[in-house]
């Protein structure tokens, strides 16, 4: 049966589990070594079970604890050529740790993993989607700035997705930011806002994509009421009931016991 388990997700860290409870991978490991192990724990998931991490870019909060981990427990690491290219140069991976280029899709032992690039600020970004044995896919989907029509397809076909609602657009225009970044997050090279997140959801629901999580929330520039309330609006005005049509819960920030059978 098909698991995937966020165990952390925004701009202090993010790390997800996907599989079943004897066998998976991890879709990045931005925290510290203790707290994904931790976290694993929590879940009732053991990180010798893990066969890979499979790496979105090489900013911090997505690789923070990729080379202890790594090394510890002799996970193979996947990425993109720019992005292993990026985690070599700043450190971020031991000499002796197993690296392959993924370039469309890729067998880690039942489950299939497959790259979707993404558009952001990073060497060559991308997320991924991950084909469980019975057929059934789940796809992590967040550090974009636009949602590209490939990741559109991927989401549309997928069984349970998680889709990035990173910010209000006013309370990051009125924030605290600086104008530089506050410019970056809303490029195509930043982030997803809770608008745009939102107005994806209904095309995914009506192709069969029932199970949304929302991921990446700035501690800063959201809120979880406010995040839940966009998307569950654009749905409503759509038609589509919450628990009825579809199921809608957040990605974690801190570690917690949440995991969604697909």
């Amino acid at each position: 049966m098909a698991r995937a388990v966020p165990l952390f997700s925004g701009s202090k860290g993010n790390s997800y589990y996907i599989g079943s409870s004897s066998e998976g991978v991890l879709i990045d490991a931005g925290r510290s070594c203790r707290q994904i192990e931790r976290a694993l724990e929590a879940n009732g998931l053991k990180p010798e079970n893990i066969s890979a991490v499979f790496v979105t870019h090489e900013h911090t909060d997505h690789c923070n604890a990729l080379r202890v981990l790594a090394s510890r427990y002799h996970f193979d690491v996947y990425a993109s050529c720019g992005t292993l290219n990026a985690l070599t140069a700043s450190n971020k991976i031991a000499p002796d740790t197993r690296t392959f280029l993924i370039e469309d899709e890729v067998a880690v032992g039942n489950m299939l993993v497959q790259r979707l690039d993404t558009s952001h600020d990073a060497a060559e970004s991308c997320c991924y989607r991950v084909t469980a044995p019975d057929g059934k896919s789940a796809l992590i989907a967040t550090d974009t700035g636009v949602m590209l029509p490939s990741i559109r397809k991927a989401a549309q076909s997928s069984n349970f997705v998680v889709l990035e609602s990173n910010h209000d657009v006013n309370m990051l225009k009125t924030g605290f930011y600086p104008y530089y970044l506050k410019q970056r997050i809303l490029s195509d090279k930043g982030h997803l806002s809770n608008d745009c997140c939102a107005s994806e959801l209904e095309g995914l629901v009506k192709s069969g994509a029932y199970r949304l999580m929302l991921g990446h929330l700035s501690e800063e520039n959201n809120t979880p009421s406010l995040a839940l309330s966009t998307a569950v609006k654009a749905l409503e005005r759509a038609g589509l009931k919450l628990r009825s049509d579809y199921t809608l819960d957040l990605a974690p920030s801190e570690p917690g016991v949440q995991s969604v059978i697909y």
